[in-house]
This record gives C-alpha cells, sequence and structure tokens, in this order.
C-alpha cells in the first residue's frame, strides 16, 4: 500500500518536473557582479529550469535551518525533561530495589505477643507448663 501511495504521489510529480524543464530549457545569465552588468566578472549561463530548482532548493534548505535554530529553546528543554524523568525512574528503582531488599542495618522482626501470654492456648506450652 505504502509503495502505491508514493508512486500515486512521485510519478505526477516527476512529469510536473519533466514538463517544467522542457518548457524553460533557453539559458540565462545569472550574474553575482553588482558593479559590472554588461560585462561582470562572476557570471554563470545555466538553463532557466537549473536556476529555478536551485534557488528553492537553497529556500527550503534556508528555512529548515531558520526553523531547526528557532526550535533549539524546545529541543533543551525536551533533553532535560528527558534527563530528569530518566533520573527519577532510576531513583523509583533504587528504592523499589531497597524495600525488597534487607539491609544490614535494619533490627531484627521480633513476632508480637499472641494473646494469653505465649504458647498455645492459656500460656502453657506442649507439657502443660505455665510460662
Amino acid at each position: 500500500m505504502r509503495k502505491f501511495l508514493t508512486g500515486l504521489v512521485l510519478i505526477p510529480l516527476g512529469l510536473i518536473f519533466v514538463v517544467f524543464a522542457v518548457a524553460n530549457r533557453h539559458w540565462v545569465t545569472v550574474s553575482f557582479d553588482p558593479f559590472n552588468s554588461t560585462d561582470p566578472s562572476v557570471a554563470v549561463t545555466l538553463p532557466l529550469f537549473v536556476v529555478i530548482i536551485v534557488v528553492a532548493i537553497l529556500g527550503v534548505v534556508a528555512g529548515g535551518t531558520a526553523t531547526w535554530f528557532r526550535q533549539r529553546h524546545w529541543r533543551r528543554a525536551a533533553r532535560q525533561y528527558e534527563a530528569d524523568a530518566r533520573q527519577a525512574r532510576a531513583q523509583m528503582a533504587d528504592l523499589r530495589a531497597g524495600a525488597m531488599t534487607p539491609s544490614r542495618y535494619d533490627l531484627p522482626r521480633i513476632p508480637a505477643p499472641q494473646p494469653g501470654g505465649g504458647y498455645g492456648a492459656g500460656g502453657r506450652d506442649k507439657q502443660g507448663a505455665t510460662l
């Protein structure tokens, strides 16, 4: 399905590109010398469609770069929040692991006395002696 949708978009886009290139194939001179327009020292002669496509690509790159620089604050905040969350998860795992395993500093647990004073019914051991 994905290949079909890609073909559905790329084939018409490619046809438009070829038609644009054929319709604008005459040569133009692009001058980078603002002081001498009749005989420029820096000039390039290219087909018009190449000039237009190169300018469009440069515009996309410049816009993407500007957007990337404007979003640096949000990327920095996201990195900081991710580090805080990672640290909190590690602390929580340490606390859970510490609660499950007894420490050597924990006091031994003594069972609570049973009602009636100790062993069995009435506070007597197996032989019936009072404790």
